[in-house]
């Protein structure tokens, strides 16, 4: 029986996509992944999987492929669907964990569940939407001058 793990990576990111959301995959980095070495911390990096930072993103049966930038060069990115520990959205950590090499299914990620590897965004579940790009705060240290 096939996997549904990359079934729910591609809802995932669909659902993050439509909502405005950056989605973000957490990886389990190990010989069989192509990432950049010099961004991988304690064996684990977290991509940016968001249109606007991918080229040629691909969400296939057996791996996310993708090209991206890092420290502004271009790097041909491969991950093995079993490498990917979750997807979620970076603005509010809602998504899915899973377990690395595991053939089907999910954890839905909750504090709870989430790994270290998702550690990073423990301070991102304000449930409080991000300021509208189009209304400014108040307060603002700048001056309009007409």
């Amino acid at each position: 029986m096939r996997s549904t793990k990359p079934y729910l990576i591609r809802a995932i990111h669909e659902w993050c996509t439509e909502e405005g959301f950056t989605p973000y995959l957490a990886v389990a980095v190990d010989e069989s992944t192509r990432v950049p070495r010099e961004a991988v911390k304690n064996g684990e990096i977290v991509l940016n999987v968001g249109n606007e930072a991918t080229n040629q993103l691909r969400i296939a049966n057996d791996a996310v492929t993708f090209q991206a930038r890092f420290n502004g060069r271009v790097f041909p990115v491969m991950v093995p669907i079993e490498r990917v520990s979750a997807i979620y959205a970076r603005e509010n950590g809602q998504g899915m964990a899973f377990e690395i090499g595991e053939s089907s299914g999910g954890v839905p990620l909750t504090p709870e569940t989430s790994s270290t590897a998702i550690d990073i965004v423990r301070g991102a579940t304000d449930p409080t939407p991000p300021p509208s790009p189009n209304k400014p705060e108040r307060g603002s240290h700048l001056t309009r001058i007409k």
